[in-house]
């Protein structure tokens, strides 16, 4: 009712302050709004809002410049000085020193990259795979753009390297194909030996390309040897031409008789010492005669013969001619003497390999001497050996037979070089007989747990420890002997099944158990608030069963699998629905923010009536919008909330300003209008001054009406003394001589009540009324009536009042008008 009446809308104590009081409140109260003043005026200034935080004690001002304050150095001096004394800064703080943290560490890592980028531009020898492995570095990294661009420049120009490399590659392997096929291309020497030229010159331009360093090792000197060896067969001159049958024939005629039977063995020294390329010089090789004339098999097995000599392989040649000599025909003088050539030349060439089969046969016993002073491995040592007898064998077949002495010689070296391996070998067929052994124990030890198991009362889980132990042991026997070994392993799987019978079908038991579990687990409800309780449940369900029997390894394992997917199923629908919760949450916050914008940017025209009702309902309206919406991060539900009782409290404080205003309006016109009365009732008193009663009507016509119950009362109180004036004055006046004791008495009792300082003349009298109150009330038991209802009774009651009287009723209409307000 005294709304009109409040002098200060900030005001929260519903007890009336003390006098001492009063003054501390309204410091603090200037202290508050001095320093939210200035933290709204801070504009991004970051060292005056860390001096405000610092010596601020108000937690919404701290709350304010701390949105203001965005380097490391300054999070770090505000968290340690508010890290125990203000908790929303102190987040906040950590928070953005977080985020700082995060990008110093991702630009180190981009920075890392760079490096790395920067030092392989300088490595000549630049690989495939350390750019693949920067690639990998780079990806794992948050965007940083202040290197992304240097980054993006230094991996391109590595690129380019790469591309720079396999075209290099590519042209020298290119132009190395080209240079071996110039011999068979089919161009004249001059123009051949011209394009190997060009391709010799481009060597050298090779050998200082910018990447020459990373091309394969033997790149370039396999193009160096291709280059010689396709000059050396350009200039090679070309071999004489075969002399014609017919002139073979004239020659053969002129030396001798135009044909002779010979048999296999004729003419076998002829030419001997000769090379064989040599006899193709000075005799060449006659035409193929007619089927008819000569045996097709013996010139084709001549023919093999002369090859197996070109190829140098004498032991071919050797079984060659063995068959030539076994087999008679018919040759002509031509033919008989290029089969002695190739006879002699075989007989040279195999004394050659008889001597140098010797000095091989020399150096392999001599290799074979060595062997022990290299401390190799048995198994090496052994095939050592063995390929040093392979070695022997072959030069027997091609050199013919050794001496006897040196073949004893290398018997004895390869004995004794093959001494160790022996004994080593032995070791291990000893140790194979020994596993054999443990291996039979192991099984009796299987086949009498089999028994005991059978017999009954054996815990399951203790012949699972036991199958899984004796598999271990087997596995760790060593080896046996092949065919022993496989006959053992039957007979160990048997034994060992039989033991594990028991097991096998309480184990079936137990996976169906588990099979419950993971059905159990793929039906529970992820939006159920239970699941995650139940979900537990189940899997300290899954270890008890797994540690009171054990499956499987491979069953137990694929189980398990499938129970953990059933689980992460259920956490990843729950995270998704967390993630739609989250967005969702931003949409509200979205939404508060939008209310909290339109709050702050709310303006109101029109008289104080309207402003009012417009306010009103925007206030109404925004907390309806606020409500209506649902919950907010977590992070950003302190920070939205201080904004939107901030953009509240703005609003509301324009309807206070307007409410004041009228307040003060209308405490001012009941102070008027009361005085108005106490001049009239005086005017009324003195008894000689004539009153104007349009003069006064006027006078109060004047003052704004007041529009509720003082109104009426003070109303009432104005005319009845207005009345007075027209005949009965002095009665109104003796009336309002006796209500000034009744007055001073209400005024007192009205002190009392309200808590007002009377004055010293009035201390007797007022421990009097107070104990008279005191009285009264405890008497009555009634509840005391109100300092409002008493104080609107004494603006009714009509009586002379001094200035002294006056001025303590118009403290206690500021007192009243204070306390009802609260």
């Amino acid at each position: 009712m005294f709304d009109f009446l409040f002098k200060r809308a900030t005001e929260t104590s519903a007890i009336p302050p003390s006098p001492a009081a009063e003054p501390q409140q309204d410091a603090a109260a200037g202290r508050r709004d001095e320093q939210a003043q200035r933290a709204a005026t801070l504009n991004g200034d970051e060292a005056a809002a860390v001096a405000l935080i610092l010596e601020s004690e108000f937690a919404g001002v701290r709350q304010a410049a701390a949105e203001h304050v965005h380097s490391q150095a300054a999070l770090e001096q505000v968290l340690a000085a508010v890290r125990n004394t203000d908790r929303r800064v102190a987040k906040l703080m950590q928070g953005r020193l977080d985020a700082i943290r995060y990008q110093q560490a991702e630009h180190q890592k981009a920075q890392a990259c760079l490096d790395v980028a920067q030092r392989l531009l300088q490595d000549e020898k630049l690989t495939p795979n350390q750019v693949a492995e920067l690639d990998r570095q780079w990806q794992v990294v948050a965007e940083v753009p202040a290197l992304a661009g240097q980054y993006a420049s230094a991996r391109a120009a590595l690129a380019a390297r790469l591309e720079a490399q396999v075209n290099l590659q590519r042209t020298i392997i290119d132009a190395m194909a080209a240079v071996r096929k110039l011999p068979q291309g089919g161009l004249p020497a001059e123009e051949a030996l011209q394009a190997l030229e060009r391709h010799a010159a481009q060597q050298s331009v090779y050998q200082v390309a910018p990447e020459h360093n990373a091309l394969p090792r033997h790149l370039l000197s396999d193009f160096a040897q291709a280059i010689e060896q396709t000059r050396a067969a350009l200039t090679a001159p070309p071999k004489p031409a075969a002399v014609e049958p017919a002139a073979a024939t004239r020659a053969s005629g002129a030396a001798g008789e135009a044909g002779s039977a010979v048999d296999a063995d004729g003419g076998a020294g002829a030419g001997e010492g000769a090379p064989l390329k040599q006899v193709e010089r000075k005799q060449p090789k006659p035409s193929k005669p007619a089927p008819q004339e000569t045996d097709k098999k013996f010139l084709e097995t001549l023919e093999a013969l002369e090859a197996a000599l070109e190829h140098g392989q004498l032991h071919i040649a050797a079984e060659h001619d063995k068959w030539l000599r076994e087999h008679k025909t018919r040759l002509s003088h031509a033919q008989t003497e290029h089969l002695n050539h190739v006879r002699a030349e075989l007989k040279r060439l195999g004394d050659w390999a008889r001597w140098g089969g010797n000095v091989s046969r020399e150096e392999l016993v001599k290799a074979v001497e060595e062997l022990p002073a290299q401390k190799l491995g048995m198994s090496e040592l052994a095939k050592k050996v063995g390929s040093m007898r392979d070695r022997w064998k072959q030069l027997d077949a091609v050199s013919g037979h050794a001496p006897k002495s040196l073949w004893e010689r290398f018997d004895a070296a390869c004995t004794s070089a093959y001494a160790p391996a022996a004994a080593h070998f032995k070791h291990l067929a000893d140790e194979r007989h020994a596993n054999a052994a443990k291996a039979q124990a192991l099984i009796a030890e299987t086949q009498a747990l089999a028994e005991s198991v059978a017999a009954g009362g054996a815990d399951l889980k203790n012949v699972a420890a036991a199958g899984q132990r004796l598999r271990q042991m087997w596995g760790r026997l060593g080896t046996i002997d092949r065919k022993e070994k496989r006959k053992l392993d039957q007979t160990f799987d048997k034994v060992l099944a039989h033991m594990l019978a028991p097991l096998s079908d309480q184990r079936k038991v137990e996976a169906a158990k588990r099979e419950q579990l993971i059905t159990e687990a793929e039906a529970l409800d992820p939006s159920d608030r239970h699941t995650l309780d139940k979900l537990r449940r189940l899997q300290e369900r899954w270890q008890e069963q797994a540690k009171a029997l054990p499956l499987e390894r491979k069953i137990e394992q694929a189980l398990w699998q499938r129970f953990r997917a059933a689980c992460d199923t259920i956490f990843a629908k729950r995270k998704e629905t967390a993630h739609a919760a989250d967005h969702e949450r931003k949409a509200h916050l979205h939404a508060r923010e939008a209310i909290c914008k339109e709050l702050e940017e709310a303006t109101f025209s029109g008289d104080d009536k309207a402003q009012l009702a417009a306010i009103a309902k925007t206030l109404k309206d925004a907390a309806t919008a606020w409500h209506a919406t649902g919950t907010v991060p977590r992070a950003a539900e302190a920070r939205i909330g201080q904004r939107y009782h901030n953009a509240i409290g703005k609003v509301q404080a324009q309807a206070d300003a307007i409410k004041r205003r009228a307040g003060a309006a209308q405490a001012n016109a009941l102070r008027d209008k009361l005085r108005l009365c106490q001049s009239l009732e005086s005017v009324l008193g003195s008894n000689g001054e004539a009153i104007d009663t349009a003069d006064w009507q006027a006078k109060w016509a004047a003052l704004p009406s007041l529009g509720n119950e003082y109104e009426r009362t003070l109303q009432g109180r104005f005319n009845a003394a207005l009345a007075a004036t027209d005949g009965s004055r002095s009665t109104y006046a003796a009336e309002l001589e006796r209500n000034r004791a009744k007055l001073l008495d209400e005024v007192l009792r009205l002190e009392i009540v309200a808590g007002v300082d009377s004055g010293a003349e009035f201390a007797r009298e007022r421990l009097k009324m107070q104990v008279e109150v005191l009285q009264s009330s405890l008497k009555s038991g009634q509840k005391p009536q109100s300092a409002s209802a008493a104080y609107l009774q004494l603006c009714a009651m009509p009586a002379l009042a001094d200035a002294r009287t006056a001025s303590r009723i118009e403290q206690l209409f500021r007192r009243i008008g204070a306390a009802e307000r609260v």
